[in-house]
């Protein structure tokens, strides 16, 4: 591709020139999403296997991805994200989001959804899957497995943030109730034989803030970085200067296996009481 001359000092040109065209997005987004061997690649996005292989090749080129020798006979190789690609993550959280409110949506600024929606249909598809083998920072200064290995089923729920002034954007507000009713019922939950995390995009420090403040007895795990966001395609939207995570809730078993997911939560005190019914049940069948 020839390049204006001012594009040479094009960060977004730049960056264009990289991702090339929307297969390489939709590869960048497989992987992320924990599909790393080329048959999963080649399953996921419908490649013939010479255009994925000129893919796959491009980004590694580009640094984007690396090559990790997993079989030797046949060699076989994972495509894992560098450095460099996990630093695109936001972006494909961002076109995500995108996406969801100006072509799949009426463009109305959210944080809840419609039954019938795609972000809908996305969240309740979860059901079934395993979540990634991913460990988010914590904020007692250690990174955290999504799911607690010392529990029979984890309750995760996700929301916008705590300590902000939401205004009117619609169903964003009730963090902070959120928070202490699951630490209120946090005894029920130990009983039970399940653990709960609390997710947001706050980074850490603000997170244990708030712990603190409010006694928090459970772990609270930044993705900041959007990995979870865009492992699972997490609904999000826009507000107060940051990408935020709608808020829902999954319940996983030991096995990482996503049992139940609850969204949207419009009713935050019933959502509570329902996860707690469904995590004693998923500890019982375990």
């Amino acid at each position: 591709m020839r390049m204006h001359n001012a594009d040479e000092t094009c960060g977004i040109a730049q960056a264009a020139m990289v991702l090339g065209d929307w297969w390489n997005v939709l590869v960048l987004r497989e992987v992320a999403r924990g599909h790393v061997r080329f048959d999963a690649l080649a399953a996921e996005i419908g490649l013939s296997r010479k255009v994925l292989t000129e893919r796959l090749g491009r980004l590694v080129a580009h640094g984007v991805l690396h090559r990790s020798l997993y079989q030797r006979r046949p060699v076989r190789y994972e495509y894992l994200l560098t450095d460099s690609g996990a630093g695109l993550l936001p972006l494909l959280v961002a076109m995500q989001d995108w996406g969801d409110r100006w072509v799949l949506g009426d463009g109305s600024l959210t944080a809840t959804a419609e039954a019938d929606g795609a972000e809908h249909a996305r969240v309740h598809a979860l059901v079934g899957t395993r979540l990634p083998d991913l460990e988010l920072p914590g904020v007692r200064g250690a990174d955290l497995p999504l799911v607690s290995p010392d529990a029979a089923a984890t309750v995760l729920f996700t929301y916008p943030g705590t300590g902000i002034e939401w205004g009117s954007i619609p169903g964003a507000a009730g963090c902070t109730l959120e928070n202490r009713l699951f630490r209120d019922t946090w005894p029920d939950f130990r009983k039970a034989g399940a653990d709960i995390r609390g997710i947001s995009t706050q980074l850490v420090d603000e997170q244990a803030e708030f712990a603190l403040s409010e006694g928090i007895p459970y772990a609270l795990l930044s993705d900041a970085a959007h990995r979870l966001a865009a492992a699972l395609r997490l609904p999000t939207f826009r507000g107060a200067g940051r990408l935020r995570h709608k808020r829902l809730i999954l319940v996983a078993d030991a096995e990482r296996t996503v049992r139940h997911a609850l969204f949207p939560v419009n009713d935050i005190p019933h959502a509570v009481e329902r996860s707690l019914r469904l995590a004693a049940d998923c500890a019982r069948a375990a």
